[in-house]
């Protein structure tokens, strides 16, 4: 009896709410993410929520606005160009912003737990992932997984017309939003409109983030 109570009791605790924490509206989070983004190309950025007082605000507690899906390339920091602080997004990044369990799940937490109502997968111009993937081969390593992984999307778009990495970059982003679209867990508040998932490219010339659709 006291084992099916201690059951019962951690599936409640890791079961969905059927209403997410309150977080703000997926397009108010949206619009915030992108009018930083504008900051930030225009070399006005704020630097909101770095402060000692926000590091201890949050101590008692996060809710991230947004959850992103990055890459893990050096250059793409979405706290910053996105003109976030501490706190601000719940970021999840890998080469190729690809999704395996692990990362899935952290987005479920996000959602879940957290109350976050926007999930951005970021991918970005020129990706050294998805390069070694358009160009073959097997790469020695676990960095053969990340290729393997990307490869649907480089075959997806093998013949069109453009810059190979660049189609199966945007490819892959759509790719990465469908499957968490599919998800059996965040599949139906996304379709219920609760949360909201977008894809995004990140240049790396100009700073610019612009939706990918």
């Amino acid at each position: 009896m006291l084992k099916a109570l201690l059951l019962t009791a951690v599936a409640a605790s890791f079961s969905f709410a059927a209403e997410p924490a309150a977080g703000p509206d997926p397009d108010v989070a949206l619009k915030v993410l992108l009018t930083g983004n504008r900051r930030f190309v225009a070399g006005r950025a704020t630097h909101p929520h770095q402060t000692l007082a926000r590091l201890r605000e949050l101590s008692k507690g996060q809710h991230p606005s947004a959850v992103i899906l990055s890459c893990a390339d050096s250059r793409v920091a979405p706290e910053l160009l996105f003109d976030q602080g501490l706190g601000d997004v719940f970021i999840v990044r890998v080469a190729g912003n690809i999704l395996d369990d692990e990362n899935l799940g952290s987005i479920e937490y996000a959602v879940e737990h957290l109350g976050t109502r926007l999930i951005v997968v970021l991918g970005h111009q020129r990706c050294g992932a998805v390069s070694a993937a358009v160009q073959g081969g097997k790469p020695a390593g676990h960095v053969g997984k990340l290729v393997e992984d990307i490869q649907p999307s480089v075959e997806a778009t093998k013949g069109k017309p453009g810059d190979a990495v660049e189609n199966a970059m945007r490819a892959n982003v759509l790719r990465m939003v469908s499957l968490i679209a599919d998800d059996e867990t965040l599949g139906p508040v996304i379709k219920e409109g609760k949360v909201k998932v977008v894809g995004a490219r990140y240049d790396l010339d100009n700073g610019r983030v612009e939706l990918v659709k």
